[in-house]
């Protein structure tokens, strides 16, 4: 009997430790599942209630207080800057530097001979800034050259502008062109159909409010250093020949300079010949004859630049993810700018810094992100996404393997309206978190309010383009990415009047643009690092595919080729994320 007792007393006592275990587990584990996920009010809020736009103002005044332009000893002070912020928030903080090719300008002139003898040198630098440390205004890696000759206009140098131009019976080989930016073409592109036409030399120009303004920029064709396409250009690595037909073949056979819309409209003024085309007339915002050219005055254009190795910087700041350390969610800014870059790109830095400045504040709350998050600041954007491309190159299979997304921002504000671009998954988690954000704009209304207020509905870009630094990321190793904007474009772009001052007197005067982006971009990341599920939902990316394998469809009837195979994996895709969905509600 006491022996039955004995067992009775153990096995209550095993039972009531068990139980209670189980409890314990039940309740650890309920409570982890309650404050891991991002949603988790607390940190949610928190980090929203940590805005100011005090912070944002200061940060961007402080970047913007004198030109970097990368590869110089300011654009260092300014990576030294950003290095400095992260640490002081006790972030995990490192530099990659990279040795490349760069290229700056020496000399340039243009000359106009007018028939009656008189002569002309243009000014080639924006009013103001002769002795202010911004770069004279050029096209980085156009080759050094000299061309006299007609100018001609070409428009926006375009296949069906060049035909346009022969059915005017213009004939512009031998002539200096002059063309406008725009019509979906790259500065490389524009270059390359001139000379391929057997123009000497190319004058570009942009329209917009500001006539001094002159728009810098890259003519190289492709992206990354030069001298190391495919791998990362680390110092002392391994480097093309400057010779090397690779490396040759990326820069234009004609040199080309920009002007302003001043200078190209003395010129445009000056043209005789054939009348322009209608359409081309009506569009051009500048005064002109009406007439194509060639000539009658001739144009003397020089231009010297030297092509150089130059050091790089690539600054980060890293928070190590408590349960899945190896994935990566990461934000990206380039640093470099052609003049001040208030606008492009240190708008986005000073909410790079923010955000920095934010998440520490949250780690200092008690928070860590489940996944990594690497704040990303690049080098030498400008000159063909260099920086970024060359940390890809160097790191390509962990990127492609780990890494969850890439959030990209480079102009944060550049005027009205939400602007944002991403790969279709993360469709429905940006237009969540919208709501979650205040308009700038508009009083009482949410950004998502106003943004499909304005768009009569979502309306989210696709990122097809490679004109910023998701695309080594999203093109080559394969990231899904976002790259958002506040406004659609900006009339200073790239020239001296980038400024601080038109920052605070036209893009944003109170900041209230920044502190949006700003929260957009940080409860992105703070989702894609902290939910237990990522929340994907491919869903859109499956219905995207199939609309374009119906227009494809259209395309190719009457042909005897069949799109089954196309069909049959759209619609396998569209399965399984409505599958993957169901489940991922269901956890």
């Amino acid at each position: 009997m006491l022996h039955l007792c004995s067992d009775l007393h153990f096995s209550i006592k095993t039972w009531s430790f068990f139980s209670m275990l189980f409890i314990l587990a039940f309740f650890t584990t309920l409570n982890y599942y309650q404050h891991s996920t991002p949603t988790s009010l607390f940190y949610f809020n928190s980090f929203i209630s940590s805005a100011t736009n005090y912070t944002l103002a200061t940060y961007l005044r402080h970047l913007t207080l004198h030109p970097h332009l990368a590869g110089t000893a300011p654009s260092l002070h300014t990576a030294l800057y950003v290095k400095s912020h992260f640490q002081s928030l006790n972030l995990q903080t490192h530099v990659a530097n990279y040795s490349v090719l760069l290229s700056y300008p020496l000399f340039s002139s243009v000359i106009l001979h007018f028939p009656n003898g008189s002569v002309l040198s243009l000014g080639l630098v924006e009013p103001g800034f002769s002795s202010s440390g911004v770069v004279k205004p050029y096209h980085a890696y156009s080759p050094s050259g000299s061309a006299y000759g007609e100018p001609c206009f070409l428009n926006y140098g375009r296949e069906k502008d060049y035909i346009a131009l022969g059915a005017s019976g213009v004939k512009v080989k031998g002539c200096v062109g002059i063309v406008r930016r725009g019509g979906g073409l790259s500065r490389n592109e524009m270059v390359e159909k001139a000379a391929a036409r057997g123009v000497k030399a190319v004058l570009m120009f942009t329209e917009g409010e500001f006539e001094n303004g002159v728009e810098r920029g890259t003519v190289m064709n492709g992206l990354g250093d030069p001298l190391s396409p495919g791998w990362g250009g680390v110092e002392n690595g391994e480097k093309l020949r400057m010779d090397d037909p690779l490396v040759m073949q990326r820069f234009p056979s004609i040199h080309s300079l920009p002007i302003s819309m001043k200078s190209a409209e003395i010129i445009l003024k000056s043209l005789e010949g054939p009348e322009m085309p209608y359409e081309w007339r009506k569009s051009l915002r500048c005064s002109t004859s009406g007439r194509l050219g060639p000539g009658p005055i001739m144009i003397n254009f020089t231009y010297q630049g030297e092509k150089k190795m130059a050091t790089v910087h690539n600054v980060f700041a890293v928070i190590r993810g408590s349960q899945e350390p190896d994935r990566f969610v990461l934000l990206g800014n380039h640093r470099d700018a052609w003049t001040y870059g208030a606008v492009d790109p240190n708008s986005g830095t000073a909410a790079l810094l923010d955000i920095a400045r934010r998440y520490a504040l949250l780690m200092r709350l008690g928070w860590n992100p489940r996944r990594t998050i690497i704040l990303c600041s690049w080098d030498a954007e400008e000159f063909g996404m260099i920086g970024s491309t060359e940390w890809v190159e160097q790191n390509l299979i962990n990127l492609g393997s780990k890494s969850v997304a890439y959030l990209n921002v480079d102009c944060a504000v550049q005027g009205p309206g939400f602007f944002p671009s991403t790969t279709p998954q993360f469709d429905n988690l940006l237009t969540e978190i919208t709501k979650k954000i205040n308009d700038p704009d508009s009083e009482g209304m949410t950004l998502y309010e106003r943004w499909t207020a304005a768009d009569r509905g979502i309306k989210i870009q696709r990122l097809s383009g490679v004109d910023s630094d998701f695309a080594p990321f999203l093109h080559h190793a394969g990231v899904p990415s976002v790259d958002l904007y506040y406004g659609r474009d900006f009339p200073v772009y790239h020239t001296a009047f980038d400024s601080y001052n038109w920052m605070v007197n036209f893009g944003d005067p109170f900041f209230q643009r920044h502190v949006a982006v700003t929260g957009v971009w940080g409860l992105l990341a703070l989702r894609l690092a902290d939910d237990p599920i990522l929340p994907f939902n491919y869903r859109p990316y499956a219905a995207e595919l199939q609309d374009y394998t119906r227009i494809l469809s259209k395309l190719l009837e009457g042909r005897n080729i069949s799109l089954h195979p196309i069909t049959a994996a759209t619609q396998e895709l569209a399965a399984t994320a409505k599958e993957t969905l169901d489940e991922a509600k269901s956890q």
